[in-house]
């Protein structure tokens, strides 16, 4: 089985091929090819997946390409994590908003919106060529912003296309474990849209035992989101957030603790990067050593500014993603019927009634051969489908801007954001976005 990787010069790729070496069954990826317009992060990956599979005698075989068609020609499954104007574009994405004393985050608020603006023409691009060069392979899309970007992509490949984020399961696995609940036997009640949704029960033999977890603040304390939102606010609330919820209650605080900080997320992670990459070119007997270590420092740092100054992450926090796994799930389920149930970025098809039938929502499914099939969900909550709804028409103006070239519809984005808030300052974000950022004054007209 071939499975192309799109952005494979990226620094999670190495993730995605540790999962394939411990894949043993028959029907496994054979055959990885990577695509990367940039040499130096091509090669740099291609030689930490060569020393990560050195111990592994049938270890997938690597191919590089700097050409799409190539990579895209007979693949089975094909794995986009690209993203288009690089670190340094998410640097921009970031300082335009707080110099407006808007949020800058990479996907959530008026960054991810501009960041969508330069991914969404390229995306659709991708997903024409793949239409024609591998008809019957399936999408699975992690570039962000994962949501908008997978329901763009579905106007081309329909259903074909699937969306997925490690955020969702990571929440569940940690408050299943603060409960120790057996994983297998728990029923994870999830719904939202990517990076914005919430861990709504946990059922064994139909039992939810979520409540007992959040009435227990010391237990609360112990998990990520119990630091991140505090316990009496998830009291309150009635629900475990998805983490990026922090930036839509505690919005002043991540605005202001950004700004106090002496590098951006972009900025650090340009740094780091941009350090890894020349140090494997200089070295590249140590690049899979070198790979591991920078892996756990960007892990550990992750959403620093919503932590206390000298909070450390737990390990579990570090440890507890994975969309690596829930990729090669995906395949398994497709390719050889290991049917499973995770949760995706897919078209709810009416699952979430008050948002539109073919709307990407971010909810548990089941998967076989067929491809993903949505969960039955009870009602969902005001203030959760008031938001979902903002949000999801945020995201459709974005699709039509990016899609027909309409300043209107760009600037109708990030007026209606629910973190942008004027419609002066959506102007003068949007004006902001042009000028940093060729990409986006040239598609908008």
């Amino acid at each position: 089985m071939r499975l192309a990787i799109l952005g494979g010069g990226g620094f999670r790729v190495p993730l995605v091929y540790g999962a394939l070496l411990r894949d043993h069954s028959p029907g496994r990826v054979t055959e990885v090819v990577l695509h990367d317009p940039d040499a130096l992060r091509l090669t740099a990956v291609a030689l930490v997946l060569e020393q990560l599979g050195a111990d592994f005698p049938d270890a997938p075989r690597v191919v590089t390409t700097d050409d799409l068609d190539t990579a895209l020609r007979g693949a089975d499954f094909v794995f986009s994590a690209i993203r288009v104007g690089g670190l340094a574009g998410r640097t921009r994405d970031e300082r335009v908003a707080l110099d407006l004393g808007v949020l800058g985050q990479e996907t959530t608020g008026p960054g991810g919106l501009a960041y969508a603006l330069r991914t969404v023409p390229v995306a659709l691009d991708i997903a024409e060529r793949a239409r024609r060069l591998a008809p019957d392979a399936w999408f699975i899309n992690f570039t962000n912003p994962a949501g908008i970007v997978t329901e763009a992509m579905q106007a081309v490949l329909g259903e074909r296309v699937i969306g997925i984020c490690d955020s969702p399961i990571a929440l569940a696995r940690r408050a299943i474990g603060a409960l120790g609940l057996d994983p297998a036997a728990t029923e994870i009640d999830y719904v939202g849209l990517n990076h914005l949704g919430w861990l709504r029960a946990l059922r064994v033999d139909g039992v939810d035992h979520l409540p007992r977890l959040l009435a227990d603040p010391d237990a609360l304390l112990r998990l990520e989101e119990g630091r991140l939102f505090g316990p009496q606010w998830l009291h309150t609330l009635g629900s475990l957030p998805n983490e990026y919820l922090y930036y839509y209650y505690f919005t002043r605080e991540a605005v202001a603790s950004i700004l106090e900080a002496p590098q951006t997320r972009g900025e650090y992670l340009l740094d780091q990067q941009s350090a890894f990459y020349e140090a494997v070119a200089r070295r590249p007997e140590q690049a899979a050593a070198e790979w591991r270590r920078v892996r756990e420092q960007r892990d550990a740092t992750y959403m620093r500014e919503a932590r206390a100054e000298g909070e450390e992450r737990d390990d579990a926090d570090v440890a507890g993603g994975g969309y690596e796994g829930v990729a090669l799930a995906i395949m398994a389920a497709i390719s050889r019927g290991e049917a499973a149930t995770m949760i995706l970025n897919i078209r709810g098809g009416g699952a979430l009634p008050g948002l539109p039938h073919d709307a990407v929502v971010e909810i548990p499914c089941s998967v076989d051969r067929a491809g993903p099939h949505p969960a039955a969900l009870p009602p969902v909550e005001g203030h959760q489908l008031g938001l979902m709804q903002q949000v999801k028409a945020v995201e459709r103006a974005v699709i039509e801007a990016a899609g027909t070239g309409s300043a209107d519809a760009a600037l109708r984005a990030f007026a209606l954001h629910p973190l942008v808030d004027s419609v002066s300052t959506a102007r003068r974000l949007l004006a902001g976005y042009r000028a940093a950022s060729p990409e986006v004054d040239a598609l908008l007209s």
